[in-house]
């Protein structure tokens, strides 16, 4: 086995590969070979490294040094100055892992995206190549589920998992040791264990960059959990959308087999267990436990009333757990460094930590895995880099179309799963969507109601007609036709589906509406009232109006106008004819000048 100098890390997610980031590895293994280093360097495709932001990135190790936004062109600098003769192309280096003082590379856990985080679930990402059994294997891979095989029983398995705290990471919270314990008892000769990695809330993407960068960790603690249980077979549930994560899995899923890890008798010791892939067509519902059963065995996927619920009555009629892949993904950590370790971490109620798929109006978009009871002050602000242009934050949607809005006012709330419901919003799957004082929160509602009136399955009338009432009112109140009634109307309306809605779309679906009524009424009234939308998002609300003292007379605004509504002479203030305006936007980006406002 050859031994390397250095190790060139290239981030293979999702997120680097559609901004340039496939081309690299063809060409850093060709520039190596050009500069005879193919047998000192090792290049590895990794999963996502978290700064999204940032792709494509490279990260050449011993240094430590964190290329960002690197093209193929770049490829030959970097081999030549960096790998060849040991000076690190500081222009393509992200500035915030240099020291200031001597020009040397910080370790990446002292830049403030990173020090915060605990990562955990995320803990292979960008450090192993997933479609490399072997690598995983070197970190502690497969070491839980044989420690589970020949030193623990079923029973055992379950209490460690019971006693870590462990909470679903799929949104309900529901404690995954009960979920085991439940299945485990219900008597039956077949069992199955299910994986969720639909992942359909707006803006998410921690499943995905696991299972792109990571995905032995879930093979593997399916495994377990289908020995705590009594299953013999598991599924993964995925979107067809997720081509890199799919590939990955398969992959994975070969691999394990080749090795003796998935199929019959596993080590030695009876226990057989396989895996299988189902692929989703995207709808939003199949999130929903009953529902993604009933898409995996083959029909419309529609959720099923409960109880009796899947630990006793699931896939196939047979008792099922069904857990999300983030929860999977703490499995073999728990059982490798124990109950107590991973229940020192986080919250009273609330363990371990939480991956975010970090988004919106903020300067460092990306994943992010924090302890539970970490405030939102700090995501955004240390974490996140703060909002961009110089902007005041003003929100965060959490939980995608399922939770609320969290105001400034609220921005020093600890994100767990008790202080998140006690201020009408959620933890969801993960997704964080960050506003800033040019989002229009009625607008928003509007949106994430849209979402949710699409992706109703219809089968229940309050969530099927419900929220198409819902949206109706919405889309009055944007267009300036609402009234103070049609607010009350909304709350009375939300408060229905809530307590009549079949499953957890419908039950969910009035958050983004109730959260924002609640903290920003002062929103509706204005475009009820003052037929206006502050923040100048409703175009129905919203005019556009050339400033006198600020026109300079040049005529751009006119010549861009698509619609002829500009008009003025040269070297005079132009105007606007609001009857003709579209409300484009054009003159706006066109004026050098600042002189065209929403108004």
């Amino acid at each position: 086995m050859s031994l390397y100098r250095s190790h060139v890390l290239i981030c293979g997610g999702t997120g680097c590969t559609s901004s340039g980031g496939a081309k690299l590895l063809d060409e850093f293994e060709a520039q190596l070979k050009a500069n005879g280093l193919e047998n000192e360097v090792k290049v590895v495709k990794t999963g996502c490294f978290g700064l999204c932001a940032l792709g494509p990135v490279v990260v050449v190790y011993p240094e430590g040094a964190f290329y960002s936004r690197v093209q193929k062109e770049d490829v030959e600098e970097i081999v030549t100055e960096h790998l060849l003769k040991g000076r690190i192309v500081k222009r393509l280096v992200y500035d915030e892992t240099i020291n200031e003082n001597d020009d040397t590379i910080k370790s990446l856990n002292e830049v403030d995206f990173y020090k915060k985080q605990m990562r955990i679930a995320l803990r292979n990402c960008g450090v192993i190549n997933p479609e490399n059994v072997e690598e995983y294997i070197a970190f502690d891979g497969y070491k839980a589920l044989a420690t589970v095989l020949t030193e623990m029983t079923p029973q055992d398995v379950i209490q460690v998992i019971k006693d870590s705290g462990l909470r679903g990471r799929g949104g309900g919270g529901f404690p995954t040791g009960l979920k085991w314990d439940f299945a485990s008892k219900s008597v039956n000769e077949q069992k199955y264990v299910c994986c969720n990695a639909d992942e359909g809330d707006p803006g998410a993407f921690m499943d995905r960059s696991i299972l792109e960068g990571d995905p032995h960790s879930v093979l593997e603690a399916m495994a377990i959990a289908g020995y705590a249980i009594g299953a013999n077979q598991g599924y993964i549930y995925i979107r067809a959308e997720y081509p890199i994560a799919v590939q990955r899995l398969q992959i994975a899923i070969d691999q394990a087999k080749e090795y003796g890890l998935l199929g019959e008798n596993i080590f030695g010791s009876g226990f057989s267990f396989d895996i299988g892939l189902r692929l989703g067509a995207g709808a939003f519902v199949c999130g929903e436990e009953t529902a993604l059963m009933t898409s995996i065995e083959g029909h419309r996927g529609e959720p099923r009333p409960r109880p009796p619920f899947p630990a006793v009555k699931g896939l196939w009629g047979k008792p099922t757990i069904l857990n999300n892949v983030e929860t999977y993904a703490n499995i073999p950590v728990i059982i490798n460094k124990g109950a107590e370790w991973f229940n020192t971490i986080g919250t009273e109620k609330s363990k371990g930590t939480k991956v975010f798929a970090l988004g919106g109006k903020i300067n460092n978009t990306g994943l992010v895995e924090i302890p539970m009871g970490t405030t939102l002050r700090e995501i955004v602000e240390e974490i996140g880099g703060g909002v961009p242009n110089g902007k005041a934050f003003k929100a965060a949607q959490t939980g995608g179309p399922s939770g609320g809005c969290i105001p400034a006012s609220l921005i020093d709330t600890p994100i767990d799963y008790d202080s998140l419901i006690s201020i009408g919003s959620m933890m969801g799957s993960g997704g964080l969507i960050v506003m800033d004082e040019d989002n229009c929160m009625v607008d928003i509602a509007k949106f994430f109601l849209e979402f949710t009136v699409d992706e109703s399955c219809g089968k229940c009338t309050p969530c099927r007609i419900g929220t198409k009432r819902l949206l109706e009112i919405l889309d009055k109140i944007t267009k300036g036709n609402g009234t103070l009634e049609d607010l009350d109307r909304l709350e009375l309306l939300c408060h229905s589906i809530k307590s009549a809605s079949l499953c957890g779309l419908g039950q969910t679906a009035p958050n983004p509406v109730l959260s924002t009524l609640r903290y920003f009424r002062d929103e509706y009234v204005a475009h009820v009232v003052d037929k206006k939308c502050p923040a100048g998002v409703c175009k129905a609300l919203t005019n556009y109006v050339i400033e006198a003292d600020k026109c300079k007379g040049c005529s751009a605004c006119a010549r861009k106008c698509p619609v002829g509504a500009i008009t003025g002479e040269i070297k005079s203030p132009f105007t606007i004819d609001t009857n003709k305006c579209i409300k484009c936007g054009a003159c706006v980006e066109t004026c050098k000048f600042n002189a065209i406002v929403k108004k």
